[in-house]
């Protein structure tokens, strides 16, 4: 029962997760495998494009304000999961303090003119290629997502690391609630560390338990070394089309900002 239990907890397909936001419109509508080549050309534009083209990072953050819009994103949803980007916001405004070349004054500041435009570069294109993939994951479903890796012909062996990397993240942390709800404490301090690291043997071993016992009801149900495709995701012309018009329009941007 236990092996069974598990096995339905971490492989049962529910697609939610904390960056989706269930919705109906056509961004969600799209196939999965265009969404991800959409994404990820984006992505390539943005960072092909010179730091010095300014105007042009404008265009693409209106191109993502479109997208959003279409794919009913509220503005708040999106800034909000922006945050995980600190460290690198963080890392961008120390540049003109510790890069070398000219230096300008600003506000009584000396600061580097190739760590200002080092750190603009860091912020303009982090910050763009984090909301396109805030957008992504609103917009697709976990086990989407990996359909569509599927769809793409990324190597299987990648998919399945993936696929058992984000479900047995969800394990894991199933695991540490239910010990610390069972032990009722929680840490507040360096006089603490050698109960949590007593507490993380202890997980390690009950993790590793329940991946043996999920891997030998996979193998009973006749896994051999590849998952099967339930679904086969396929896209039409249309579809394919309205997925690149980001990256196309993207792409003219770029190539206006390599021009003038």
């Amino acid at each position: 029962m236990g092996a069974v239990g598990g096995t339905s907890h971490a492989f049962s397909g529910g697609g939610a997760h904390r960056l989706y936001r269930h919705g109906h419109s056509p961004v969600h509508g799209l196939p999965p495998h265009t969404k991800l080549a959409a994404a990820f050309a984006f992505v390539v534009v943005v960072v092909s494009t010179p730091r010095e083209a300014m105007w042009a990072f404008g265009v693409y953050a209106l191109l993502l304000a479109a997208v959003a819009y279409a794919a009913r994103v509220p503005a708040a949803f999106l800034l909000k999961r922006l945050l995980i980007e600190v460290p690198f916001v963080a890392f961008a405004v120390l540049m003109p303090f510790v890069a070398e070349g000219g230096r300008i004054d600003v506000l009584g500041l000396s600061l580097s003119v190739n760590g200002l435009w080092g750190a603009w570069n860091v912020l303009a294109k982090g910050t763009l290629g984090v909301a396109a993939s805030v957008l992504l994951a609103a917009t697709t479903e976990l086990r989407e997502l990996l359909l569509g890796l599927q769809r793409l012909k990324l190597p299987p062996l990648l998919v399945q690391i993936a696929s058992f990397m984000i479900r047995y993240g969800d394990v894991i942390t199933d695991e540490m609630r239910r010990m610390r709800i069972a032990r009722g404490f929680e840490a507040t301090g360096v006089r603490h560390w050698g109960v949590l690291a007593k507490s993380a043997g202890a997980l390690f071993i009950r993790s590793y338990e329940r991946g043996e016992r999920v891997h030998l009801a996979m193998v009973s149900r006749g896994y051999a070394g590849a998952m099967p495709v339930i679904d086969e995701a396929t896209a039409s012309r249309a579809q394919w089309s309205s997925a690149l018009a980001l990256p196309c329009a993207a792409l003219v941007v770029c190539l206006l900002g390599w021009v003038l």
